[in-house]
């Protein structure tokens, strides 16, 4: 996300919102470049948020295997 634009969370809430309108029919994803996705970000990122849109909610998805998870020690 870009400094001044949409949070993460706040993306996410605009898909799920969309999605629970039904007024979305279908999605045009235009560019990816992988070049200068750093360690494939933004695709996942894309994805993340096309899946909010289909409905998916971030409860339903496991944690990714790059997630920093707290030390319980």
């Amino acid at each position: 996300m870009l400094p001044g634009g949409a949070t993460y969370r706040e993306a996410h809430l605009v898909m799920e919102l969309l999605h629970d309108s039904g007024l979305v029919r279908s999605v045009d994803l235009v560019e990816l470049n992988p070049f200068l996705d750093e360690r494939g970000r933004t695709a996942r990122v894309a994805v993340e948020l096309l899946g909010s849109l289909f409905g998916l909610q971030i409860t339903d998805r496991p944690t990714p295997t790059n997630a920093v998870l707290p030390d319980n020690s």
